[in-house]
């Protein structure tokens, strides 16, 4: 069976079918991301005949109705969005959203003359060689021979009016260039056609499951699938732009007048730098919380109708699809579900966006939030769960990499007990052994890469904890993390060059603390046992030289909080590996109190 079919139609005629919505465009309503020159190159290269490039279409597949009978849905235009897009706004004069959700029109100027394209501006307009707008062109009431005469005697060039003519004549034809068109066969299944455009590749970038699903609910107007694409859209917008808020309303009247915008609309005065989401992110959490599933080609089947048991289309299943991922996706925007989260996060002593390095995880831990909440779990109960979900997920990689098959796994887990922490028990038992805490982590601190996962656990556990930083009588940890604090080396990483250590050695995160900068400078290249005997002075002394510590006490209970092993005043570089190991080890254990403590 052939799975496609090329054939080659005019601009016209392309452009016609996107206008009697024979074709669905998926992302009409998305800002346009091609600048005016890539506009300008793609005219160029249809006036002067050179391959421009396919779009591609597929046809939803069969799905069966109540009555026993089929019906085919509209064609999906699944590649091909810019260019088409491109092509509306040069040749038909259509409007673009711009990325801050601005109308613009973007005019494509032509020189008869010299047959170039160039973008419209104040020079061209002011220009009589230019035409400043080439929509003006292939309007019906244009008429060819008038404007020739004007354009000619303007220029003064009467006896270049024949070749002008032609070249207008080119110009209006162009409409009548082809564009190919290949057409996906209405009989592939999902999970090809799914592959096919997964392996498109935009702008170098292989397009995305989450795209796939996107493109797939916004070309859906029966059940509201375009107003679900809205309602991520905006909202992902507005956490990062809250300054667009009143050009969408004013961009899209309709759609700020219904429930959808009056959900979204509290984005644009939230600003939150821990947890940031993309459409891709809202659409995954979601998908996984409601339909208890984490592979989103699975969501582009059920939005098909597709029947699991007899793969068979069913409009009632494709209906209910919708129904559920609009609900779904309000439950994801609401305000009150998504501050309630972003406090339990926070709790957990996450503090900052870069001590998860992993979006699934704060992606997951979301949805089993809007699960637990689902299914009415007492609220302490819900946020322990979550809490010591997230701080797991991080410390074993659970989410690294693809996560379809891992949040797929989890999801159905916590939905198969009828208490939800007997799942996180067996799982703690599984990856949370004495064998991790005692071995594993601790080879896993082994490590020179300042962004580790289990460096940042450590952090967040001194956040929890509220420990100050290194030689620091007020200021926390939590603080210096909020406010760009910096990393310091604990054995200083000129004394151990000038000592011959290597950069794999001296940057090792056991030797990483958060220390104030003018803690930082006084210490210098000194080694701790040079330093840390002038710290221990001033706590005889009362007269404070490193930070503010003035008390044995509080410089001993400070040490502690840091990690820092016994003996570490007496140190030099003859200590530093077993430094090193002490450190991890005291470390793993922190890391250890603070995950049980959760």
């Amino acid at each position: 069976m052939a799975q496609y079919s090329v054939n080659n139609f005019t601009v016209e005629n392309i452009l016609s079918s996107i206008k009697s919505g024979a074709i669905a465009i998926p992302e009409m309503q998305r800002p346009f991301v091609w600048d005016s020159t890539k506009v300008r190159d793609l005219i160029d290269s249809l006036y002067n005949g050179f391959p421009v490039g396919y779009i591609i279409e597929w046809q939803n597949p069969r799905v069966k109705l109540k009555d026993g009978t089929t019906a085919a849905g509209k064609k999906v235009l699944i590649d091909g969005q810019q260019r088409v897009t491109a092509l509306a706004a040069a040749i038909v004069g259509q409007e673009v959203l711009d990325n801050h959700y601005k109308w613009r029109s973007i005019a494509i100027a032509f020189n008869p003359l010299e047959e170039i394209f160039e973008v419209s501006n104040s020079a061209i307009r002011r220009s009589g060689k230019w035409i400043p707008d080439i929509s003006a062109v292939f309007k019906p009431e244009f008429d060819v021979l008038t404007f020739v005469f004007d354009y000619c005697k303007r220029n003064d060039i009467s006896e270049k009016m024949s070749r002008i003519n032609d070249v207008v004549i080119k110009l209006r034809s162009m409409q009548n260039n082809s564009l190919g068109v290949i057409t996906l066969a209405e009989e592939l299944d999902i999970d090809s056609v799914t592959e096919i455009f997964i392996r498109i590749n935009s702008k170098g970038v292989v397009l995305s499951q989450a795209d796939f699903a996107m493109s797939k609910i916004s070309s859906n107007d029966t059940y509201g699938g375009n107003i679900t694409r809205k309602t991520i859209d905006y909202f992902c917008h507005l956490l990062e732009s809250p300054e667009d808020l009143k050009q969408i309303k004013n961009n899209d009247t309709e759609f700020a007048e219904s429930q959808e915008f009056n959900a979204i609309k509290w984005a644009a005065g939230k600003v939150s730098p821990i947890y940031q989401t993309s459409y891709r992110d809202i659409l995954r959490v979601a998908f996984t919380f409601k339909f208890q599933r984490g592979r989103l080609s699975d969501l582009v089947s059920l939005l098909s109708g597709r029947d699991f048991e007899i793969r068979e289309f069913k409009v009632e299943i494709e209906e209910d699809s919708f129904y559920k991922l609009h609900e779904a996706v309000l439950q994801a925007v609401n305000q009150t579900n998504y501050e309630r989260y972003l406090m339990i996060v926070r709790s957990t002593g996450i503090v900052r966006k870069s001590l998860v390095r992993s979006q699934n995880v704060l992606n997951f831990g979301y949805a089993l939030y809007l699960l637990l909440q689902e299914r009415k779990v007492a609220s302490a109960k819900i946020e322990q769960i979550v809490r010591k979900w997230i701080a797991l997920t991080i410390l074993t990689g659970r989410y690294s990499g693809s996560p379809e098959s891992a949040f797929d796994y989890d999801i159905k887990r916590f939905c198969t007990y009828d208490d939800p922490m007997e799942y996180l028990r067996i799982t703690e038992a599984s990856e949370l052994s004495d064998a991790f805490w005692d071995v594993t982590l601790i080879q896993r601190l082994n490590t020179s890469v300042a962004s580790s996962p289990y460096f940042n656990m450590f952090l967040v556990a001194q956040v929890k904890a509220h420990d100050k930083g290194f030689l620091s009588e007020q200021i926390d940890v939590e603080a210096m993390l909020e406010n760009r604090g910096d990393i310091h080396h604990l054995f200083p990483k000129k004394y151990l060059m000038k000592k011959g250590v290597v950069q794999a050695q001296y940057n090792q995160i056991a030797n990483y603390v958060f220390l104030q900068q003018e803690i930082n400078i006084k210490i210098s290249d000194d080694a701790p046992n040079v330093y840390m005997k002038k710290v221990f002075e001033q706590c005889e002394t009362k007269q404070a030289v490193y930070g503010g510590i003035v008390d044995i006490d509080k410089l001993h209970e400070n040490l502690s909080q840091n990690c820092i092993p016994d003996g570490f005043e007496d140190m030099d570089i003859r200590n530093y590996p077993a430094f090193l190991e002490a450190r991890r080890r005291l470390m793993a254990q922190k890391i250890k109190e603070y995950y049980w403590a959760l």
